[in-house]
């Protein structure tokens, strides 16, 4: 996944036959009928564990008014989870063979994420990573063991990049050894350089030789995670309701949240899946750009669920945070979403000024919601259903007139 075209890999399809163990080999980029299997299924459903605990430590921060090291904790816990996941996802779009060992490791992976889920809380609460660093590094030495698997089935520049790259994870684990002894004020800056490091490991890996991802299921794969973070986004925020409900007994200052964060999770599919994305994933370069960037619609659709819940508890009088903070805590990792997806997917496909402006004039009036008190999150709802509807408007008035050329033709 770089800036290079990527080559037609030599194997082109999955090797024949069933047995345990088969050679890992390159799987086609126009390979038919490619779905995501139910063990990435089942990969993504564990992933999302993590993802919950690590929302339920941002509310639990943001709503005592520590939003300043909550949020960098987050950041910081998100990126381990996202880049972990983002690995596997690529590497089983190009080499997955579902053979035994493939599954086993496979469930290593999954095994080391459920590790770091539990070490989330000591990290939030006294920046102790240790638990949360062997979660990692249960995942990351899986993916080594997938690598060589490639480099000892494959040769030539194939093999060279799948040597590079299982050395390269190997490195940036050593680094990450330095969140466990760097003072607390430092941290920052030591995740920065090895987040740097993860981030360059691609790219000298494959500055020879690309793998053959497959599009349409690269792109299934960002679009079935979406899903699932938008639905652990309305579960936690349901659960957050209906304890407050039922503690506090105020429905009534409860329902316009409610009924703001459903509008705001529902536009949040609706502008995600508009569009056919797998169509622009052409080239590697293409692809870079866009998974990385889908750090922040994943970290930031998380995030709205942590907000939703915040604005509950300072609702009932709860959490210890202004009407202005719990409103910010939905409305900017909204606006924030909204403008990743425009320069993600969005942008791609609009034709027009009109069309263009709609995503990011919405997340400036969503950000302007912050300040309307009480109504803030049903206010940010109600503009999020208006950006749908706008955007639904446009595009039928466009192929309205399109139609009669297409008639022609």
């Amino acid at each position: 996944m770089t800036s290079r075209s990527t080559p037609e890999p030599t194997a082109a399809a999955r090797p024949a036959g069933r047995r345990p163990l088969r050679r890992m080999t390159a799987r086609g980029r126009d390979e038919a009928h490619r779905v995501a299997s139910p063990l990435e299924l089942f990969f993504d459903l564990c992933f999302v564990v993590a993802i919950s605990q690590a929302g339920a430590e941002l509310v639990h921060a943001v709503a005592e008014g520590h939003a300043g090291k909550g949020i960098l904790n987050y950041a910081m816990i998100f990126f381990a989870i996202w880049w972990a996941w983002m690995n596997f996802s690529w590497f089983a779009s190009a080499y997955d063979n579902d053979d035994v060992l493939y599954r086993v490791v496979t469930l290593v992976q999954i095994a080391g994420v459920l590790v770091l889920a539990a070490g989330v809380s000591k990290a939030f609460e006294s920046h102790d990573f240790l638990v949360v660093w062997i979660g990692y590094v249960i995942m990351r030495l899986a993916m080594i063991a997938q690598w060589l698997r490639v480099a000892r089935s494959t040769e030539g520049a194939e093999r060279t990049m799948a040597l590079r790259y299982a050395g390269g994870v190997l490195l940036c684990q050593v680094g990450w050894l330095g969140l466990l002894f760097t003072p607390e004020r430092a941290l920052p800056w030591v995740f920065l350089v090895v987040v740097i490091a993860e981030l360059c490991v691609p790219l000298f890996a494959e500055k020879d030789y690309s793998t053959p991802w497959h599009p349409h299921h690269i792109s299934e794969r960002y679009g079935l995670f979406t899903i699932i973070v938008l639905g652990e986004t309305i579960a936690a925020a349901t659960v957050a309701v209906k304890s407050a409900v039922d503690e506090h007994d105020a429905l009534g200052e409860l329902l316009p949240i409610a009924a703001g964060g459903l509008l705001i999770v529902f536009a949040a599919w609706w502008i995600y899946f508009v569009v056919p994305i797998h169509g622009h994933l052409r080239t590697s370069g293409q692809a870079f750009l866009w998974g990385y960037g889908h750090y922040l619609i994943f970290a930031s659709a998380a995030a709205i669920g942590a907000g939703l819940e915040v604005a509950v508890e300072q609702a009932v009088g709860t959490a210890h945070v202004s009407t202005l903070a719990a409103s910010a805590a939905v409305t900017l990792p909204t606006a924030l979403y909204f403008l990743a997806v425009w320069v993600l997917h969005s942008r791609y496909f609009k034709v027009g000024i009109g069309q263009q402006l709609v995503l990011p004039t919405t997340a400036l009036l969503i950000i302007l919601c912050t300040f309307l008190g009480d109504w803030a999150v049903p206010a940010a709802g109600i503009v999020a259903a208006l950006a749908v509807a706008v955007g639904v408007v446009l595009t039928a008035r466009m192929v309205t007139r399109e139609a009669p050329v297409d008639a022609d033709a």
